[in-house]
């Protein structure tokens, strides 16, 4: 083994430690009762009791959090996935210099920084006098996912024999038949990476959040981890939740990516 190879595999492996280490160490910590991180006092499933029982300090703000998170982060990816569709379905269509413009639109508001779109949406709806909430967090959250879905589902698009849609129109389906049996079974594995990269982003996300959630009290993972850090500390069972959504996010990746590796075999 050459100098390039082992100096390459110990770039990855310092790179795949940097990223992956603060979760195995929150892991790691979740099995212990210290409130502090990296305070070791023996093996125990307390905070995770703590954490289904509801016997915890403060256990209704944190439920209420977390329900509200995967609330909007389901509405917003589902909505988000609907709107990208047929957005990429769209763009696609398009011709030359407007097929350009609309992609480098698209791309704008992922890279446009988290904070200067929460504060734009936060003077849209003050100026349209709509009153924060559930609501424009949701249309928030909406709005930043969407365009993560047109990148996720263009590929399939390009990938597609356009014949296929004539032909189906051609043997006697109308345009709705031809999206629902012809289209949509070849954009289903684009959109569900769309909706599974919403959802992931609007659970994520504090920013947007942040300023477009009003005063009516509207709790966020994010936003209530921020208010419990200002405080001098995290909620210990914070640990064991965090260490159960990367789980359930990572086996639902890794349910994905057999089940893709298990089609293109067949095939």
């Amino acid at each position: 083994m050459n100098a390039k190879k082992v100096l390459a595999k110990t770039y990855i492996g310092l790179v795949l430690v940097i990223l992956y280490a603060p979760i195995v160490f929150i892991a790691i910590f979740s099995f212990t009762e210290a409130k502090s991180l990296g305070n070791w006092t023996g093996f125990s499933i307390d905070l995770y009791r703590n954490l289904f029982t509801g016997s915890m300090q403060n256990s209704a703000g944190l439920l209420s959090a977390l329900e509200n998170t995967l609330l909007i982060a389901l509405i917003a990816s589902v909505v988000a996935t609907f709107l990208g569709t047929v957005a990429a379905i769209g763009i696609f269509n398009l011709k030359g210099a407007k097929k350009n413009t609309m992609n480098f639109l698209n791309n704008i508001p992922m890279i446009n920084p988290d904070i200067i779109t929460g504060v734009s949406l936060f003077l849209l709806f003050v100026f349209l006098h709509i009153s924060q909430g559930y609501v424009t967090v949701i249309l928030a959250h909406i709005t930043f996912c969407t365009p993560y879905v047109v990148l996720n589902v263009l590929p399939k698009l390009s990938q597609m024999n356009p014949n296929i849609y004539e032909a189906a129109l051609d043997l006697g389906a109308t345009p709705s038949q031809a999206l629902r049996k012809v289209l949509i079974p070849v954009l289903r594995p684009g959109m569900v990476s769309g909706f599974i990269l919403s959802f992931t982003m609007s659970l994520d996300d504090f920013a947007v959040t942040f300023f477009t959630r009003g005063t009516i009290g509207l709790e966020t993972l994010s936003t209530y981890i921020y208010a419990d850090a200002r405080k001098g500390g995290l909620t210990p069972e914070l640990k064991p939740l965090m260490t159960i959504i990367f789980l359930f996010i990572l086996m639902v990746l890794l349910f994905i990516n057999i089940r893709q590796s298990k089609n293109t075999e067949k095939k």
